[in-house]
């Protein structure tokens, strides 16, 4: 039997400027009862932002090329910091690592996020690159799914998943509950994940990485965008509010499909890693697969306290649940992210 990969480490990364939903409502000069009633009831206390500075009692408002540039500086610097707290953690350094992906949808760049990291680390300049960018939230998975891949065909090399989401590169202030919806959710931040594939590797707390699923929703793929506002001269993001609904409805064959390859049931999954989507989303999820709140712990605290990461959030979850230190070897787990598609991604751990 082949060795399967493990992830050996994570680490995160947020700005150093975090903001609570009342200074949020504050700074974007928000009146509007409805808005207001968005921000304060999400179950998200605090997010960790990029802002521009204030003018009067309003927050500077930022061309699309300003929102582009703070893309390439911030998510180049929070990508930079997850990656090197990942690397200390597995006493490795950027020379080490062989492959390199690098995940984000809040902005897009030529060369990507994977070519400025080579630029400001010391990196092996023939490490393989790979860019994931626009397939929002899911997209971590998704591209988690390949650098397995390739850590599989290259058994002994570092390979390191990095998925940068700079939100407030993303945000747009029109007054319109569409983008309230957006502005009073999402956080800044970057997660890293080291993964390699190696045959004496034994140790409880990185778990192997077992398969994946994958499963799309067709008939809603233009309930989550990311289109151009030619009022405004920039893109402007859209969440239909009808997702949590859908994907809760299709949350269960999903796990289902992926458990049955393995012959497993849901009361074989000791732990679930799911994406912080957002309240209704969360709740969705829970009640559609017959979960309790205890399970989703680690989801709803990186809601709480970083809102909605996108592609990086469920590396959040993982890590605080590393952090817990309650694993036990033979432990299955479910990570599971949701997003544009509209799409379901899983995967089968064990530790």
């Amino acid at each position: 039997m082949n060795p399967t990969s493990r992830i050996l480490g994570v680490g995160t990364a947020v700005p150093s400027t975090s903001y609570s939903q009342e200074e949020l409502l504050d700074s974007f000069g928000i009146t509007d009862p409805r808005v207001r009633s968005l921000f304060l009831n999400g179950a998200i206390e605090r997010r960790n932002l990029t802002l521009p500075p204030h003018t009067a009692d309003r927050l500077t408002e930022e061309t699309q090329r300003q929102l582009l540039e703070k893309h390439r500086t911030a998510g180049t610097e929070l990508g930079r910091d997850a990656l090197l707290v990942c690397l200390r953690k597995i006493g490795a350094t950027p020379a080490d690592i062989r492959h390199l992906c690098c995940v984000t949808s809040t902005g897009f760049l030529t060369p990507g996020l994977a070519a400025w990291l080579v630029h400001d680390l010391p990196l092996d300049r023939h490490c393989y690159r790979l860019d994931v960018v626009g397939m929002g939230c899911n997209a971590g998975l998704n591209a988690l799914a390949a650098v397995n891949a390739w850590s599989r065909a290259h058994p002994g090399e570092l390979a390191v998943l990095v998925c940068v989401e700079v939100s407030s590169a993303a945000y747009l202030h029109d007054g319109t509950l569409r983008s309230a919806v957006v502005n009073s959710l999402f956080g800044d931040g970057a997660a890293a994940a080291a993964v390699m594939t190696r045959p004496d590797q034994e140790n409880a707390s990185a778990p192997s990485i077992l398969g994946f699923s994958s499963m799309m929703i067709p008939e809603a793929i233009h309930a989550m965008r990311y289109d151009w506002d030619d009022s405004h001269g920039k893109f402007s993001f859209y969440l239909d509010p009808m997702i949590p609904y859908v994907i809760g409805a299709h949350a269960e064959p999903s796990v289902t499909r992926l458990l049955d390859e393995f012959d497993l049931r849901r009361h074989d999954i000791a732990h679930w890693i799911v994406h912080s989507g957002g309240k209704k989303v969360i709740d969705s999820i829970r009640v559609n697969l017959g979960l309790t709140r205890h399970d989703l712990r680690h989801t709803t605290g990186v809601l709480r306290n970083h809102g909605n990461l996108s592609s990086g959030s469920f590396l959040f979850s993982l890590d605080r649940l590393r952090e817990e230190n309650t694993v036990t070897t033979g432990e299955f787990g479910v990570m599971m992210t949701m997003g544009p598609g509209t799409s379901i991604e899983m995967a089968l751990i064990q530790w």
